[in-house]
């Protein structure tokens, strides 16, 4: 008899349904027996591909990094290095709405009571900051921006945009001061802080908007 496949799929279907037990019933709905259930397979299947919870949760955190890395990254470099960075954050919130479930587990929120994350698991995701530093160095280059630290001006774009990203989950972003809005004034304001010229920025801004579909 030949060996039985592993189903390839199931694995990802098991993550994502990990994390909606998660984010919508908390830490107490993700049982192994329950988790099967959600994707229609066995307990045992559950154990194969997560030696345990522990190692089931480390597994989403990196999913989610994934899925955020695969949007930044397919973010095209132009002429306009502003604009790419007003774009890679319409590419971040994006990737934060389509994956929401994962995107609550990431940052080891309260929805992982119960569940701790190393400091290896917190510090896996730096890598998806690279593209954004990236651009910030490539305006600097060109005196878009003032010259200083690219890390530095990064990790305040990432830190702004993570906190509208929350109070947008938590629905507290509604207009005329909602999400869209708060995100371009944020960023121009960020950007034009670190020395962009403002007429420039807001320019570059718009053609960040135009680009996000």
């Amino acid at each position: 008899m030949s060996p039985r496949q592993i189903d390839p799929t199931l694995a990802p279907q098991l993550l994502r349904a990990a994390a909606k037990l998660l984010a919508e019933e908390g830490p107490k709905a993700l049982s192994t027996r329950r988790l099967a259930a959600e994707v229609g397979t066995s307990t045992m299947a559950v154990y194969t591909h997560f030696g345990g919870k522990g190692d089931l949760v480390r597994a989403m955190v990196r999913e989610g990094f994934s899925y955020l890395n695969r949007s930044l990254t397919e973010v095209t470099e132009t002429a306009d290095p502003v604009a790419d960075i007003g774009a890679l954050g319409w590419a971040y919130r994006r990737n934060a709405r389509e994956h929401w479930h994962l995107y609550s587990v990431m940052f080891g929120g309260s929805v992982l009571s119960g569940f701790s994350l190393t400091d290896d698991d917190r510090q896996h995701g730096r890598y998806t900051l690279e593209t954004l530093v990236g651009a910030v160095a490539r305006c600097m280059a060109a005196d878009r921006l003032s010259p200083g630290d690219p890390q530095a001006v990064a990790h305040q774009l990432w830190i702004a945009l993570h906190g509208l990203v929350t109070l947008e989950f938590g629905g507290y972003l509604v207009p005329p001061y909602d999400a869209d809005a708060c995100f371009e004034a944020q960023v121009a304001g960020l950007l034009m802080g670190a020395g962009g010229e403002p007429a420039g920025t807001q320019a570059s801004m718009v053609r960040a908007r135009e680009r996000r579909a």
